[in-house]
């Protein structure tokens, strides 16, 4: 039913294009205007994707068929803990079984590169409904805090962990 894909530098505009559809419908509840716009452009413009890519985060574009539908990326901070450093799905596909899916598809990627018993972290701000779907996972909150990101504008999360 879903399909998944390691983007590449050429999937930069669609990770954007993509990002502006869930991540404002996210965090609008949540954020100010001013602060989406600003993390938007921090981390979805799609120069910034490239500089992650870059540096190391691994990115997975979801498709139902041929539409995409959703992606994370994945980020190695250590010799044993990867960090899920976004993981999103469109809003017409939630509750169709992709966040689970994506979920499933980070853990594979992370044993394919690291056989050996690791640490799966993600922060999740702490009024995101998502905290409830990451604990149906496995995740459990292991920290909390309030982490400044440039421009005044802090992200109030926790942090989850589960271990693979």
């Amino acid at each position: 039913m879903f399909t998944t894909r390691k983007a590449t530098s050429e999937d930069c505009a669609l990770i954007n294009s993509m990002a502006a559809k869930v991540f404002p419908a996210t965090y609008k509840q949540i954020l100010s205007r001013d602060q989406l716009d600003f993390m938007m452009n921090m981390m979805y413009a799609p120069e910034s994707i490239l500089k992650q890519m870059n540096e190391g985060h691994a990115y997975f574009i979801c498709y139902k068929g041929d539409e995409p539908c959703g992606y994370f990326s994945i980020e190695q901070q250590g010799g044993h803990t990867f960090h899920l450093q976004k993981i999103y799905v469109l809003p017409h596909f939630q509750g169709q079984g992709v966040g689970k899916f994506l979920i499933t598809k980070a853990i594979e990627y992370i044993k394919d590169i690291h056989p050996e018993s690791c640490t799966m972290e993600l922060n999740v701000n702490r009024h995101n409904k998502a905290v409830h779907f990451y604990e149906l996972m496995g995740f459990k909150k292991v920290h909390e805090g309030d982490f400044p990101i440039g421009n005044g504008y802090f992200m109030n999360d926790y942090i989850m962990s589960i271990e693979i």
